[in-house]
């Protein structure tokens, strides 16, 4: 419930409030500071993303009697808004680190960048589509509780966390930051599934159930890839040594992938772990349950798998 502010601050909330301010921020100077968006803003852009990426599920746009111009219409109007909303948010992960070349903030030239950068996620929203229907292809044949697309969209959870992923993901590669991963841990507030929007996944991509899931960011998935609830792709915190000509030890520089590699059509079932960046699950290898994997899986294999 809202608290309705009746008089000024008091003395003690104004002392409170200062030392509040006298605690240095964690590793960050006083010039990077800055407003990021809200919780409800990111809430709200994930809702706009939903309704422009499958605007034939959203009630608004299929009322009884209207007609394609009436859809398209529709659309537009939600298109122009998303991109208003996606355009401030990616201002607000930006200017912070805008500068000019004497160190002052450009927020002018920060606006235009954030406009450059909404309007190249807008016009790749088709491609994003397209990916997105083939996700919802793969449910349908992957669970055979699916009643139809109209249940995949609404109810399933990893089809909502795949969907922010995919959106996050371009708004990444355009340039967008830290915007990308509010949507991701949106996403995962609601869904439980946990997928950094640096990950690179294929299309065709099935995730059943869902929760606990987590994707890290290097981790390279296939097409017609099929997880379930509980999975980890991510990565090992072991430090490795290497000997130089000279006979001295030292620390080996860590590889810039750190996630797995998950080939085309692998199963993964639930609770299953696979770690480091040197892992690769080859095609067609089925993960049992439970397994914990830091080696490389030829394909076709089953991994702690029954008969």
């Amino acid at each position: 419930m809202a608290i309705e502010r009746r008089a000024a601050p008091k003395r003690p909330y104004l002392k409170l409030a200062q030392r509040l301010l006298a605690v240095p921020d964690a590793r960050i100077d006083g010039g990077l500071r800055g407003a990021l968006p809200s919780a409800g803003d990111i809430a709200t852009l994930a809702d706009d993303l939903m309704t422009v990426l499958f605007p034939s599920s959203g009630r608004s746009f299929t009322l009884r009697g209207q007609g394609p111009d009436d859809l398209r219409d529709s659309l537009a109007a939600s298109l122009a808004a998303l991109e208003r909303r996606l355009e401030e948010a990616v201002f607000l992960g930006l200017h912070r680190h805008c500068r000019e070349p004497g160190g002052q903030r450009d927020l002018d030239g920060c606006r235009r960048q954030a406009q450059r950068v909404g309007q190249k996620v807008l016009s790749a929203l088709p491609d994003i589509r397209a990916l997105l229907v083939k996700d919802v292809e793969a449910a349908l044949e992957g669970d055979p509780a699916a009643t139809g697309p109209e249940e995949v969209i609404a109810c399933y959870p990893g089809l909502y966390a795949i969907a922010i992923y995919r959106a996050a993901n371009r708004l990444l590669r355009e340039g967008g930051v830290i915007v990308p991963r509010m949507l991701t841990e949106h996403a995962k507030s609601r869904t439980g599934i946990d997928i950094h929007p640096g990950a690179t996944i294929g299309s065709s991509f099935f995730i059943d159930h869902g929760t606990g899931i987590v994707i890290g960011e290097t981790t390279r998935i296939g097409k017609a890839v099929r997880i379930y609830q509980g999975v980890t792709l991510g990565a090992l915190s072991i430090k490795r040594r290497v000997k130089t000509g000279e006979g001295a030890t030292i620390a080996a520089t860590d590889s810039p992938q750190r996630h797995p590699t998950i080939e085309d059509e692998v199963i993964i079932y639930a609770n299953a772990t696979i770690l480091g960046g040197d892992t690769v699950i080859g095609r067609g290898a089925v993960i049992g349950g439970n397994s914990f994997i830091t080696y490389s899986v030829p394909p076709g294999i089953r991994v702690g798998v029954g008969r």
